[in-house]
């Protein structure tokens, strides 16, 4: 029964995503919901100014159905199927504001900082206090050992800081075509088979319909793209996959498991202290996937190659939880 739901969950989550773009990229065209390049990226990134963005939007509704439908299906969805949605839908409105900001206001920042965090903060202390409220684990498991370390109340701000650092890093990751679609659909895959094999069966659900929902926005988000996801795909993602890991308990192993996430982000963090402390850039651009554009590697070679890193590291996270 339960192989049926997830096969039939990932079609469904695939399907809304490829008969819905056709239908609203023209929409966001009409609309002029363009997508602004920054003067400062690769010169080669200029003809992609006017690519309708905000394609996020069908992510997020095949998502929802996807996971409510068929959640309901197995069984009536769990106050975990609400929680990841909250921090799915929510995360996901911080990114449609900004993007409405820079798309349609024509203000190119978006959000300021502070109001981005802010609401990240607020969306991850409701996801806390819930948690709380139904008595789960404050402890920390670290992989391959059997210690684990309860952190009580300071829990939270290890929530805050799991869902707002994930959320970023994986809206770092949002750089070339198809490239976030695929490590998304690569991790979130991940998981599935983690919280499948901890039976832990509707948030396997949900992790199989981002990645039939984020497999079918490939379709028309491969190189050369016809439509971004923008911040309302990219940040809804990467606090969807905080969130799934933190209900699974499975907290470090996102770090493997969304390996290039942190690759990503790790590389701009360096770049910084780099540039501020020696007045040097170790990269010639970050994040990294800009760096081996600069150097010459084709667009699509880039993002193959991180597809490829985000799948040795999935295989890596289930082998380190499952066989050892």
């Amino acid at each position: 029964m339960m192989e049926k739901v997830i096969i039939f969950t990932i079609i469904m989550g695939f399907l809304i995503s490829a008969l819905l773009s056709p239908l609203f990229i023209p929409f966001l065209r009409r609309l002029k919901f363009g997508q602004s390049i920054r003067e400062e990226g690769p010169q080669s990134h200029l003809k992609k100014s006017g690519t309708p963005t905000m394609g996020g939007i069908m992510i997020l509704l095949s998502i929802t159905v996807t996971t409510l439908v068929m959640t309901g299906k197995f069984s009536e969805p769990t106050m975990k199927i609400y929680l990841l949605l909250l921090v799915t839908l929510g995360f996901g409105l911080l990114g449609f504001l900004d993007d409405f900001i820079k798309v349609v206001m024509k203000r190119n920042l978006g959000l300021t900082s502070l109001q981005k965090l802010l609401g990240q903060i607020v969306i991850s202390v409701i996801f806390y206090l819930v948690l709380r409220q139904n008595e789960f684990s404050t402890a920390i498991h670290i992989p391959l050992t059997d210690y684990s370390f309860e952190l009580g109340w300071f829990y939270v701000f290890f929530i805050i800081f799991w869902l707002v650092g994930f959320s970023n890093a994986v809206n770092l990751t949002d750089g070339l075509d198809g490239l976030l679609s695929g490590t998304a659909a690569i991790a979130f895959g991940a998981f599935a088979v983690l919280a499948w094999n901890l039976s832990q069966f509707e948030i396997s659900i949900f992790s199989v319909a981002v990645s039939g929902a984020v497999l079918g926005f490939l379709v028309f988000n491969a190189h050369p793209a016809k439509v971004f996801m923008g911040d309302t795909g990219s940040l809804a993602l990467g606090g969807a996959i905080a969130a799934v890991a933190i209900l699974t308990k499975l907290e470090i192993i996102l770090i493997i498991i969304g390996g290039v996430f942190v690759i990503e982000t790790l590389s701009v963090i360096l770049q910084v202290i780099s540039f501020k402390t020696t007045g040097r850039r170790i990269f010639r651009m970050s994040p990294l996937h800009h760096h081996y554009e600069l150097v010459g590697w084709s667009e699509w070679r880039v993002v193959v190659t991180f597809w490829t890193v985000g799948l040795l590291c999935a295989i890596l996270g289930i082998y380190i939880e499952v066989w050892m």
